[in-house]
């Protein structure tokens, strides 16, 4: 089974995070969800970036290089340090991007031998309004296995059970392909 990391997005580690990492770990994975907040957890995307800009990118990212896995899993937010471990630290099998996707420009080239998918709904504004669908693009175009995966929709943090935009059908399905990829891992 894999060793995944799974990064939380920008409300912070919240019950649904965790909770998408249990149904991983209950088959059998080996799962780690760091908490680069500190224990904060936000109500709004607007509060939750409000602290990320306080910690800044760069402790942002410290703070996620800190945790070590094969798999790099981003809810979001967490993206961004799932994408820079899985383009700069040797041995990486694999990456998941959930809700947002960083051109691979921002780390290096992407690596041959990393494949990665990513996940969001087809109508996410953040995710089309921000770059994040330009970059998902551009990675499946760029990495030799990659796949974007586009649900019904119009949420942004649709696999986060513990918020209102949660979507049960899409995160099952989410999750079924997850592991499916773990699998392979």
């Amino acid at each position: 089974m894999a060793d995944v990391l799974l990064f939380h997005h920008s409300l912070g580690l919240t019950p649904g995070v965790i909770a998408f990492a249990e149904d991983l770990r209950g088959h059998g994975h080996d799962v780690h969800t760091p908490d680069l907040y500190d224990g904060r957890t936000f109500d709004t995307l607007d509060a939750g970036l409000a602290y990320f800009e306080q910690i800044g990118v760069d402790g942002f990212l410290d703070r996620g290089a800190r945790a070590a896995a094969p798999v790099y899993l981003g809810f979001s937010l967490g993206v961004l340090p799932a994408q820079q471990l899985a383009q700069t630290r040797p041995g990486a099998r694999g990456a998941v991007f959930v809700h947002a996707c960083v051109p691979s420009s921002f780390f290096g080239p992407w690596p041959a031998q990393v494949p990665v998918r990513v996940h969001a709904m087809e109508a996410d504004r953040v995710f089309l309004d921000e770059g994040d669908a330009d970059a998902a693009h551009a990675l499946v175009d760029q990495a030799s296995d990659a796949e974007l995966h586009l649900y019904p929709g119009d949420e942004h943090l649709f696999a986060d059970s513990s918020l209102p935009s949660y979507d049960a059908k899409a995160t099952t399905l989410l999750l079924a392909r997850t592991l499916a990829f773990l699998g392979t891992r």
